[in-house]
């Protein structure tokens, strides 16, 4: 239940930063919304599993964790750290060109 509302208070001020204007505020915004996915990756894999994904190291195999998400969640901060340099990349190269077209 946690989860869900912390998936839900990220949704949530996500979008209102996207739609604000500003990349800054635009690149915060797809942060937020690129926690609010791993969250909701993690809890889809079973967040109440605490021990470890590797079979050969515990005693049960029913309480290993699913190694997929986990795999999912490592592509989705991967993706959304690239998404977030471009942004700022494109931020940083939109400011200083102001003063030549203005003469």
């Amino acid at each position: 239940m946690t989860a869900a509302v912390l998936v839900g208070v990220l949704v949530a001020g996500a979008v209102f930063l996207i739609v604000q204007r500003g990349l800054v505020r635009i690149a915060l915004g797809l942060i937020m919304l690129g926690h609010a996915a791993n969250l909701v990756l993690l809890a889809a894999g079973g967040m109440y599993r605490r021990e470890a994904p590797l079979i050969d190291q515990i005693a049960a195999v029913q309480t290993a964790a699913d190694p997929l998400p986990q795999a999912f969640v490592l592509t989705a901060i991967v993706i959304a750290f690239g998404v977030t340099v471009y942004l700022v990349a494109l931020a940083g190269a939109g400011t200083g060109d102001d003063t030549e077209e203005s003469q």
